[in-house]
Order: structure tokens, then sequence, then C-alpha cells
């Protein structure tokens, strides 16, 4: 079987609406992009609210979190630092599932942009609940 010419991404490859440490990241940890990620980020970089409605398991989470993760990687960050995104979880035991579901990503696009001699973007996860001391809730991360 002989190898593939083809190129490791084609031209409408729905990675390339992302940077490039992101695209990095995902090509390195996925095969490709499920169909609703791929419809997904179609709709959101047009700009369109956009609401993803597909089965357990077929990326709707990253989907969403993705586009959110380069757009902080992709602009500076504020000064004084401030909550650029927000997630509010309708359930607690949720937030602990999405931040550990977006400790990876962060650290894998640190590496890409590395690896790619670009600036390693400095974005932070905090989770706030009802249950936390209300110093840390003032803290910004």
């Amino acid at each position: 079987m002989a190898a593939s010419t083809e190129p490791r991404h084609k031209r409408d490859d729905p990675l390339d609406l992302f940077s490039p440490a992101v695209g990095e990241w995902f090509r390195s940890a996925f095969e490709a992009p499920t169909p609703s990620q791929a419809q997904g980020w179609a709709s959101i970089a047009a700009g369109r609210h956009t609401l993803i409605h597909a089965p357990t398991g077929s990326g709707k989470t990253l989907a969403a979190f993705l586009w959110c993760l380069d757009r902080l990687a992709r602009e500076p960050r504020p000064k004084p630092p401030t909550v650029r995104v927000l997630y509010i979880s309708p359930l607690k035991a949720l937030i602990y599932d999405v931040e550990r579901n977006l400790r990876a990503p962060l650290a894998g696009i640190r590496l890409a942009a590395e690896r790619l001699g670009e600036p390693v973007p400095q974005i932070e996860v905090g989770v706030r609940t009802g249950d936390t001391p209300t110093e840390e809730r003032r803290h910004v991360v």
C-alpha cells in the first residue's frame, strides 16, 4: 500500500479557522473534527448564534470551548486581568468535569505554541461555587 501524498490538512479544513497552535494541538490529539465540531465552528466563525445538538461523545463541549480558547490565545491578556469567558454550569458536579477537560487542551496548546515558536498563551481556569470562600471568589485568574 502506497503512502498518501495528500496534504496533512486541506484548504477547506475546519481547523484552518483556528490559530496555528490550536489547530496543531487538535490535529495531534484527534484524527479529525467530528461533523458537529466542523459545522459548529463554521457557524461560530460566521458570527451566528449557534446551538449544537448532537449525541453524547460527539465533541460538542470541545467545539464550544476550543473556539473560546483560540480567541483567548490570539488576543493579549488585558491589564488588569479580567474574566473573559464565563461558563455557568447547570450542575455543580459538571464544573469540575469541565475544568478537568480544559486542562489537557490548554497544556497541549501551550506545547504546540512553543514548538511553532509562537507566543505561549497564558490562559487560566478558575472555578467558583457557593462553597468558594469570599477571598478566593474575588481573585481573578
